[in-house]
């Protein structure tokens, strides 16, 4: 990661610090994002976000803990205990949302397509051709 906040927005969503989604300004454009952007995305998820998420909370756990221990016999080491399971806790819904993210990106493409196919074939089974047809 650059460590710049709008490089990671740009990259997911197209639009520097504009979330994505159909309320979004500028409409429809950030929404509908191509085959090739979402595997761009879940890429960036797989090589970045994953591993630098992972890097963080790894670090910020074990220097937690090594603080607890250093303290122990006080009140504050306890606390700093609890506060590492919670930690640990919210770092691996993280992770596992991440992961989810990064499937679901994957998988869209493939669903949008399957749809298509589908809605076509069912366009094409409806009845006899148009006599306008072929002209």
């Amino acid at each position: 990661m650059s460590g710049d906040a709008n490089s990671t927005g740009t990259r997911l969503n197209g639009v520097d610090g504009v979330p994505a989604g159909p309320l979004a300004p500028g409409g429809g454009s950030i929404f509908g994002s191509t085959p090739a952007e979402k595997k761009a995305a879940a890429n960036t998820v797989e090589t970045e976000l994953e591993p630098n998420t992972k890097k963080a909370a790894d670090g910020a756990k074990d220097n937690t803990s090594a603080a607890a221990r250093s303290l122990d016999g006080w009140e504050t080491a306890s606390g700093l205990k609890k506060v590492t399971e919670t930690w640990d806790q919210q770092a691996k819904m993280l992770m596992g949302r991440l992961s989810a993210e990064k499937a679901s990106l994957r998988g869209a493409s493939g669903l949008f397509m399957q749809n298509d196919v589908r809605t076509g074939d069912q366009l094409r089974a409806v009845g006899p051709k148009s006599k306008l047809e072929g002209l």
